[in-house]
C-alpha cells in the first residue's frame, strides 16, 4: 500500500490540486501498487483543513472506479470532534479502511486512554475496519503495542489492526501473535522491510512505493520464496535509495522532491513549514539518483 503524497500548486499558494489525482492514480496502478493510503504523514493530512481532506478523499474515491485500488483514510491529527467527521465521511464514501494517529497535543499516556480515545473514533463510523497509526517517532505516544492492540480488539468492535512506523522488530514480531494472528499489521519502515518479513510480517505502508516500488516487491517475493539473500540484495538496493534521497531534506520533503523527479506525477512542494528541496539539492539528487541507476 502506497501513502500518496497529496499534489500542491508550485505558485506559492500550496493549493491542492486534485485534478493531479486521478493521473497519479493510474500510475500507482500501472506500476502495480493495488491500494492507497490517503491523507497520511506522507500526504500532509494534518498541514490541510478539513474540507481539503474531505476533498482529497473523495479524488482518490473516485479514481477507484477507474484503477480499482483498496482506499485506506487517515483521519487522525485533528481535534476528536474534527476526526469523527472524517471517520464519518471516509464512510460515506465506502472507504474500505480507516487510520486514525492519536491525539497529537493532550497525548495518550496509557493503553486505556488511547483505547478510549479510538472508541470515540471508531462510534463515528461504526461499518468500516479502524487500524492505529502508531508512530511514535512523530507522536511521542509509545504504548506498549502488543497490549493495545489485544484490548483494542476486545473493546472496539471494528478495531482492524495498526500501521507500525517504528524499526522494532521485537515488538512487532509480538504485536503479530495478537489475536492468532488475524488482525491487519502494516510495516511502515522502509529501511527494515526485509527483517520484518523475515520475522512473519507480510504488509506495508511504504512511501518508497509511490516512486520506486520494485525493491519492496522483491523483497516480499523472495521471502515467500525462501529467498533471504536475494530479499538482503533488494533490501541494501532500497536503503541505498532512501539515504540518497533524504540526505538534504526531511522525509516528506524529500520524497515529493523524488516523486516529481522519478515519475511523470508532479507532486509539487510540501506545505510550511515543511521546506522544498533547493535547485542545487534537487540536481544533486538527480545526479545521485542517476548514479544508482533510477533515472
Amino acid at each position: 500500500m502506497a501513502p500518496v503524497l497529496t499534489p500542491y500548486s508550485n505558485d506559492g499558494l500550496f493549493s491542492v490540486q486534485l485534478d493531479r489525482i486521478l493521473p497519479y492514480a493510474k500510475y500507482l496502478s500501472s506500476t502495480g501498487i493495488d491500494a492507497v493510503l490517503v491523507n497520511g504523514t506522507s500526504g500532509e493530512g494534518m498541514s490541510m483543513t478539513v474540507n481539503e481532506r474531505k476533498a482529497v478523499a473523495e479524488a482518490w474515491v473516485t479514481a477507484r472506479k477507474e484503477t480499482n485500488q483498496i482506499i485506506m483514510v487517515q483521519v487522525g491529527g485533528a481535534c476528536l470532534k474534527d476526526v469523527q467527521e472524517l471517520a464519518a465521511h471516509a464512510e460515506s464514501l465506502g472507504s474500505d479502511a480507516l487510520l486514525c494517529l492519536p491525539e497529537l497535543f493532550n497525548k495518550p499516556q496509557t493503553v486505556d486512554e488511547l483505547v478510549r480515545y479510538l472508541k470515540y473514533v471508531a462510534q463515528a463510523a461504526p461499518k468500516t475496519p479502524l487500524l492505529y497509526y502508531h508512530i511514535p517517532s512523530y507522536t511521542g505516544v509509545n504504548v506498549n503495542m502488543p497490549q493495545f492492540l489485544a484490548t483494542a480488539a476486545c473493546d472496539i468492535p471494528t478495531f482492524a489492526g495498526a500501521k507500525y512506523t517504528h524499526n522494532n522488530l521485537e515488538e512487532a514480531t509480538q504485536c503479530l501473535e495478537v489475536k492468532n494472528g488475524t488482525l491487519g499489521f502494516f510495516l511502515g519502515c522502509d529501511h527494515v522491510l526485509a527483517g520484518a518479513f523475515a520475522l512473519g510480517c507480510d504488509s506495508a505502508i511504504a512511501t518508497s512505493l509511490n516512486m520506486f516500488p520494485s525493491p519492496s516487491i522483491k523483497i516480499l517475493a523472495a521471502m515467500r520464496n525462501n529467498l533471504p539473500t536475494e530479499a538482503l540484495q533488494e533490501q541494501r538496493k532500497l536503503s541505498d535509495a532512501i539515504r540518497v534521497i533524504t540526505h538534504n531534506g526531511s522525509w516528506v520533503s524529500t520524497m515529493k522532491a523524488a516523486m516529481s523527479v522519478m515519475t511523470p506525477i508532479d507532486v509539487g512542494p510540501p506545505r510550511p513549514p515543511l521546506t522544498p528541496l533547493s535547485d542545487e539539492h534537487t540536481q544533486e539528487l538527480k545526479k545521485d539518483l542517476a548514479a544508482l541507476q533510477l533515472l
